[in-house]
């Protein structure tokens, strides 16, 4: 959520950040703030000042008992009394516009960082690198969804016979290589300094609305109705809200976790090839890094934290590029966002794997997580990424490295399952 203070201070600033992200309404929301704020105040200003008279009021009339002036002391009473009336009155106007300077709040998304460039789409994201050599394949080869099928590692049939569609089935070595992914995505976290934590994965609103989720994506979770519970789409969900009302000591910082999870998306539903196959499904793996930082470390600490999903990719020895978001591409809640892509050879295209985002104090200040400094609290920044989401990296994979003979595993992950070859 923006802070008040900051929107206060810096309209014109607020309203050149909303409209970079393509915010609807920008200049209708801000003044709603603002006017909102403006109603607050005054009511809570003469809210203090009928209070203090009243409080004066409340001492003169003992005074007045005291020294026989019982007249007066009556009409004391009588304008205590409207003032009590009126306090009462001053206490629903605060409540109320505080409401409704909340419902405008939360609506309103992060401002982006000053290098997020201009753009709608994902056609005006910036490329900020590209890595790798892009792979020719052998005449005859398949995309992934062909390939699965060849060598049965993957049975969508049986997962929408049991679920619906968007739910695999992961048989044989197809279940191997996804274990053996998770476990070499963790074992590199934590060699990274990253401590291990296994969320639950299902939330309650207040976790949603820590984090962003809420009130912005309700029709993207999958809900629980009768117990009020959502299935997390993300482990950034859980693990960032471990921190919730929290004030963190020097000692505690920087926050560095790892998790891995399984991920639950409604949204999932257009069709044709960019869909097909382990392109957008319902549920799937991810392993998400999750930090928290000072805020004069956080940009430093998500340079680094897209170099560690670009180490994984080349491990993988995967050709992968990595992008810088445009304002009008960014998630509701980020400041600055990276995304890291990997080329799928037999689809001829680039496939996101991997979101790297700076959150500032955005969620923050939803999470009320501070440090202490000096003796007064300030908010810090919460950073997360996927390192990474399995679905399209195997996707990658299987169409990067087909031969004629089989499926090629990246030596890297040979040891965690045990076989070089899917044939």
């Amino acid at each position: 959520m923006l802070l008040l203070p900051f929107i206060r201070d810096n309209k014109e600033a607020t309203l050149a950040g909303l409209k970079k992200k393509r915010f609807a309404n920008a200049e209708t929301a801000v003044e709603q703030v603002l006017a909102f704020d403006q109603q607050r105040r005054d009511a809570q200003k003469e809210l203090e000042d009928v209070l203090a008279r009243s409080n004066a009021k409340a001492k003169e009339i003992g005074a007045l008992m005291k020294g026989g002036q019982k007249a007066e002391a009556e009409a004391a009473k009588a304008e205590t009394a409207e003032l009590k009336t009126r306090s009462k009155e001053l206490e629903e106007s605060l409540k109320t516009a505080e409401q409704q300077l909340q419902e405008v709040l939360v609506t309103l998304p992060n401002l982006p960082h000053s290098s997020v460039p201009e753009g709608r789409t994902p056609e005006d994201n910036e490329v900020v690198l590209q890595h790798g050599d892009i792979p020719v394949l052998h005449e005859g080869a398949l995309p992934h969804w062909e390939l699965i099928k060849k060598y049965e590692i993957i049975d969508f049939e049986l997962g929408n016979k049991i679920t619906g569609a968007g739910f695999p089935v992961y048989r044989g070595k197809g279940a191997r290589i996804q274990r053996a992914m998770i476990n070499f995505f963790l074992d590199e976290a934590l060699k990274a300094g990253y401590f291990e934590i296994q969320p639950p994965i299902l939330i309650n609103e207040d976790s949603g609305f820590g984090t962003g989720q809420l009130p912005d994506k309700e029709g993207q979770m999958y809900f629980a109705t009768e117990d009020k519970l959502y299935l997390i789409p993300t482990a950034e969900v859980p693990i960032t809200n471990l921190y919730r009302d929290v004030i963190l000591s020097d000692d505690q910082l920087p926050v560095k976790n790892v998790g891995h999870t399984p991920c639950f998306r409604r949204e999932a539903g257009s069709w044709g090839a960019h869909v097909r196959g382990l392109n957008r499904l319902h549920q799937f793996d991810k392993v998400e890094i999750v930090q928290i930082r000072k805020p004069e470390e956080s940009y430093q600490a998500l340079e680094e934290m897209s170099l560690h999903v670009q180490m994984l990719l080349q491990k993988l020895e995967l050709p992968y590029r990595v992008l810088r978001l445009c304002g009008g591409d960014m998630g509701f809640t980020s400041a600055l966002t990276y995304d890291m892509e990997v080329w799928s050879a037999a689809q001829q295209r680039w496939l996101e794997v991997s979101s790297v985002s700076n959150f500032e104090t955005y969620q923050s200040n939803r999470l009320k997580l501070r440090s202490r400094v000096e003796g007064k609290t300030q908010l810090l920044h919460t950073l997360n990424g996927s390192a990474l989401a399995l679905p399209r990296i195997l996707a990658a994979i299987l169409e990067n490295n087909q031969t004629p003979e089989g499926v090629r595993i990246p030596k890297v992950l040979v040891p965690y399952c045990g076989f070089e070859v899917i044939n």
